[in-house]
């Protein structure tokens, strides 16, 4: 009994030290938990300010990169569209330009227009004038046609009073006196005579013709002109009042006129042939001239080939005259440098050269203000010893 007493007192007593045991423990227990859920809150916290933290800094660093982007997209932007904006500014300057100059030149345009059309009432008035003078004063028809065969010839590169003379005043046996309106010689003393004739009426109605007939007979006056100035110039005889007469030339100074006679009538040529006249327009006027001037240019470079074989010439016997004077210049110079080395020898060598005797004055007492130079004196006391 007292055993089992002794048990159950060991019993309570390892009760009541499970029981004390359990006490800690839950206390231990209780602030474990305490001990948790603070932690948990300290985490809680820690995270939540972890969260904003780093969204803080997310932010920063999404708004720092949004910058950057933004700054870099901005001078990329920039870089790029820099040239295009100043091609654009540059563009619209010259689209500014081009419209200014288009509107000045509109405008001047304008003007010209204006300027043009007064000057083609003014030409067509002019021309008007003209030809109702020409109709009507044979005299005015002739001084028309010279001017155009001079102003020809002053374009043909002959030179007026050289190669040819206008107006020149010949006389034939009878004392009866003829102005050509040009005389043209060739360098072989040949010479051309030439006659501006113009048959402008009968051309006029031609060209204001309506019908056919009214033309047909404008052409056939036009050729009855024509013949009978070829007819006039034969019987006037030139040849017998200019010496070498090659040619008398008829010049027709209205091409179409000329064309329009070869063309009803290719046999008047042959006729003008024939009394020893030739027809010919302004065309062929100046084909002729040019001919006649490259003859002149041919005789000029063989003038000029002469004189250059004369001058030339000239030139070697003067050469030839100078280099005999030359030798003789040489041989004058030997002879002078023969003469000279002879007076030196005798003034600087032997014992009783000059130079010597000079010193030996000088040294006897003679009075001197001068001094003979160096390179004698060393001659002079080499000599002395």
């Amino acid at each position: 009994m007292e055993k089992l007493r002794t048990e159950l007192d060991a019993k309570q007593q390892l009760l009541e030290q499970a029981r004390y045991r359990g006490v800690e423990l839950e206390k231990e227990n209780a602030y474990l938990k305490e001990s948790l859920e603070k932690q948990k809150k300290d985490l809680e916290a820690i995270g939540e300010q972890f969260t904003k933290e780093f969204k803080l800094l997310a932010d920063q660093i999404l708004e720092d990169k949004s910058q950057r982007f933004t700054k870099m997209n901005v001078e990329t932007i920039d870089r790029l569209l820099k040239p295009l904006d100043d091609n654009i500014k540059q563009f619209q300057k010259q689209v500014q330009e081009v419209y200014e100059k288009e509107s000045r030149e509109r405008f001047s345009l304008g003007e010209k227009v204006k300027e043009l059309s007064e000057l083609n009432r003014t030409i067509s008035q002019e021309a008007k004038n003209l030809t109702e003078a020409l109709k009507g004063q044979v005299k005015t028809q002739g001084n028309w046609g010279e001017m155009i065969l001079e102003s020809i010839l002053s374009k043909s590169g002959l030179v007026k009073g050289r190669e040819y003379t206008v107006q020149e005043s010949i006389t034939n046996e009878e004392g009866k006196r003829f102005q050509p309106d040009v005389i043209i010689s060739y360098p072989d003393n040949r010479k051309v005579v030439i006659d501006s004739k113009v048959s402008l009426l009968a051309y006029e109605r031609y060209s204001s013709a309506s019908t056919p007939s009214e033309q047909q007979a404008a052409v056939t006056d036009l050729l009855q002109s024509i013949k009978r100035h070829i007819d006039g110039l034969s019987v006037k005889n030139y040849a017998d009042m200019v010496e070498t007469l090659d040619f008398v030339m008829m010049f027709i100074p209205i091409e179409p006129a000329f064309m329009l006679a070869m063309e009803h009538d290719p046999s008047i040529w042959n006729y003008a042939y024939e009394q020893r006249v030739l027809l010919i327009s302004p065309t062929n006027l100046i084909a002729a001239l040019k001919l006649i001037y490259d003859l002149w240019q041919r005789e000029y470079r063989n003038r000029y080939a002469e004189e250059i074989a004369k001058k030339g010439g000239q030139l070697y016997d003067k050469f030839v005259g100078f280099l005999e004077n030359f030798r003789q210049v040489g041989d004058s110079l030997t002879k002078a440098q023969k003469t000279y080395e002879q007076a030196l020898g005798q003034l600087k060598e032997g014992k009783g050269n000059i130079i010597l005797q000079a010193q030996q004055l000088r040294q006897l007492g003679a009075k001197a203000k001068k001094n003979i130079p160096d390179e004698f004196n060393s001659i002079s006391y080499k000599l002395e010893e």
